[in-house]
């Protein structure tokens, strides 16, 4: 069970962003950007939310078909939270994967457009090309923490 500060922080945060970013790490991490975001400090940490709902649940939606189609690949428990590291593979390989199925290299300026740019060309999520994409998220290395 988590200290009761965690809890505190938890609600605050909850109340302080307007629509939860899915992206959220990716966007900490700062493999990929987004028009969407908007940042908020809370106890000295950076939390990430979006401004429109609308937009929030599309990226819902991308990255839980993206964490149905890694959870082999990755070698995920289903039943168990995600590791950090698998969730930033996840994230970022996710979103430079996608960038680069539709030809925009692997950098990632603003996740949402990139999400909406994909679905209207494929139309439909089942159609976008899930083997490239996911190539690019087992081929994702988080960078790793400088020695102390």
């Amino acid at each position: 069970m988590p200290p009761p500060d965690e809890d505190a922080f938890r609600l605050r945060r909850q109340a302080a962003l307007d629509y939860p970013c899915p992206f959220e790490r990716a966007l900490l991490s700062r493999c990929a950007a987004c028009s969407r975001a908007r940042t908020v400090l809370l106890a000295e940490r950076e939390a990430i939310g979006c401004d429109a709902q609308a937009a929030s649940e599309r990226c819902d939606d991308y990255r839980d078909r993206l964490r149905a189609a890694s959870r082999f690949a990755l070698r995920a428990d289903p039943s168990a939270p995600w590791p950090f590291s698998k969730e930033i593979r996840l994230q970022c390989g996710g979103l430079i994967g996608l960038s680069e199925a539709l030809d925009e290299g692997a950098t990632v300026p603003d996740a949402d457009a990139l999400i909406q740019r994909a679905l209207q060309r494929y139309r439909d999520p089942e159609a976008l090309p899930w083997s490239r994409i996911i190539r690019a998220v087992v081929r994702h290395e988080p960078r790793r923490r400088a020695p102390r």
